[in-house]
């Protein structure tokens, strides 16, 4: 440390970005930026060392270290001198944002940056140089970005990987494809086939997986977007998809932007199947609305009828104004179909007075001792186990077809000898695993035990209940029961109709 100058107190400033390029490691220019700060009587408290590792220095906004360093040099008193960074190019690598804060430290906090390994001279040729040492870096920096760009571009149209792989699949080997996670495939499927051939939302496909406590492959609960996502992802018929959104904003790019090319992973869902999803997701698009303000106001919505036309009774939001001011919510049910004039008979009802009688039904139907005493509408209900069996017996059919396809191609001298074995092993390694499946599936079916009928509704009644249930969940397990309930006002009379499984 050089005695004769005046101590003055630092920060420092460390980070290593995403691009693939030799650079100084975290702790190697900790440590150099230290050493600096010693022999130039530059005192760094540990507080005052802001550190960030694998983040793109294109946007301060994106690293929250910086920000941290930022706010903490304008607070009062001023927290330190100077800061010291390895390169230039670590402060920012857009010269326009460098100017900025770097305007902003010196100005307004008087803090000055200094590059270690870039010293400048004093005075105006100094700052010349300053400005040229981050014209050149950020200079770089786009031509490194342009061409990793092409070069991932032109991976991309090979039929190389470069992406995590999305829900139903997993790298086992670096360089070679996506292999299939079974566990996460039969997700895949579920969401085609009730998307497809059960006409669910996005919302009902949700709520479904989430009700048997699947995740995303993030490990969250599934939602809208998500669900949209799987159906539109090529991923799962054997393509490549890339250059779908902008890395710096994660917007959706045009489809013509897109490069979608031929993998070597092997399909989930047949082509026929994404393109039916594809053909009811264009159908289905409409231009954006507000969601209902009914959505589940009450666990009962979506559940009633009207008596007289069929249509469902929707929830209506009525307040009560106390003497002090306050507002009271008030919900009521009544025939969609009346209020738009298409329905003579009104089917009004309040909440209170409809979750009564549910309750009240529910509570008789738990005692009936003989089911046939009660309503049932005969519908199918699928369970994840029957569902998947489903999906595993039409993708052995597929596999069939495509033994077919290898052996017509050997025979015709399309393929070597080699590579006919090479196909039918894979294909034989697929349906191996898959009969597996379905052979443990089926052993679960036998051996799961059905709960009797008055249990169920003993259950539902107790979540209906309980404040600590939700309103979604609620109405989940209000439907998972119940099909649907019938209100007749001229006689006040409810009437539940139950789900029964063929």
């Amino acid at each position: 440390m050089n005695s004769n100058e005046q101590l003055r107190s630092g920060a420092l400033y460390i980070r290593v970005s995403t691009d693939k390029q030799e650079e100084l490691s975290p702790d190697a220019q900790k440590r150099l930026l230290l050493e600096y700060a010693k022999k130039n009587n530059i005192l760094i408290s540990n507080e005052h060392i802001y550190m960030e590792n694998g983040i793109s220095g294109r946007k301060a906004e994106k690293r929250p270290e910086f920000l941290k360093m930022i706010a903490t040099a304008k607070s009062k008193p001023k927290p330190f001198d100077v800061i010291l960074v390895w390169k230039f190019s670590r402060f920012a690598r857009n010269q326009e944002e460098s100017i900025v804060y770097k305007s902003l430290l010196r100005k307004q906090c008087n803090i000055d940056v200094l590059s270690v390994s870039e010293p400048l001279v004093e005075g105006p040729f100094g700052s010349l140089i300053e400005r040229i040492i981050e014209w050149m870096d950020e200079y770089y920096s786009t031509r490194l970005s342009g061409e990793v760009f092409r070069g991932m571009t032109e991976k991309a149209l090979r039929g190389g990987y470069q992406a995590r792989p999305p829900l139903g699949y997993r790298i086992e080997k670096t360089g070679e494809p996506p292999v299939i996670v079974e566990e996460e495939a039969k997700i895949i499927r579920i969401i085609f086939h009730k998307f497809v051939h059960k006409s669910a939302s996005y919302y009902t496909i949700a709520r479904y997986l989430n009700s048997f406590g699947y995740k995303t492959n993030r490990g969250k609960d599934f939602e809208r977007r998500s669900i949209e996502y799987i159906l539109q992802n090529p991923t799962y018929i054997g393509k490549i998809r890339w250059n779908r959104t902008e890395n710096a904003t994660s917007q959706i790019k045009p489809k013509d932007e897109w490069i979608i090319t031929d993998g070597t992973h092997p399909a989930i869902i047949s082509e026929e199947l994404f393109n039916q999803a594809q053909e009811i997701i264009a159908s289905r698009r409409q231009p954006k609305k507000t969601r209902p303000a009914s959505t589940y106001k009450h666990w009962a919505s979506g559940l009633t009828k009207c008596s007289a036309c069929g249509r469902t009774l929707t929830i209506s939001t009525h307040y009560k104004i106390k003497k002090d001011g306050t507002k009271t919510p008030h919900y009521s049910f009544n025939c969609y179909g009346y209020a738009k004039g298409k329905c003579l008979t009104s089917h009004a009802i309040s909440s209170r007075k409809l979750e009564k009688g549910i309750l009240d039904i529910l509570y008789r139907d738990m005692n009936v001792s003989d089911l046939n005493d009660l309503a049932f509408e005969t519908i199918e209900t699928n369970s994840i186990e029957s569902d998947e069996i489903y999906y595993i017996q039409a993708r052995l059919k597929e596999l069939d077809t495509k033994e077919k396809r290898i052996k017509e191609a050997y025979r015709e001298g399309i393929d070597t000898l080699e590579e006919y074995k090479e196909n039918k092993m894979i294909l034989q390694k697929e349906r191996t695993s898959l009969e597996e499946t379905r052979r443990s599936l089926l052993s679960a079916t036998k051996k799961t035990p059905e709960v009797p009928f008055q249990e169920q509704l003993r259950s539902l009644c107790d979540v209906l209940e309980n404040d600590a249930f939700s309103i979604e969940q609620k109405n989940h397990a209000a439907t998972s029961i119940i099909s649907y309930v019938i209100f007749d006002k001229p006689n006040d009379s409810l009437k539940i109709y139950y789900k029964s499984t063929l």
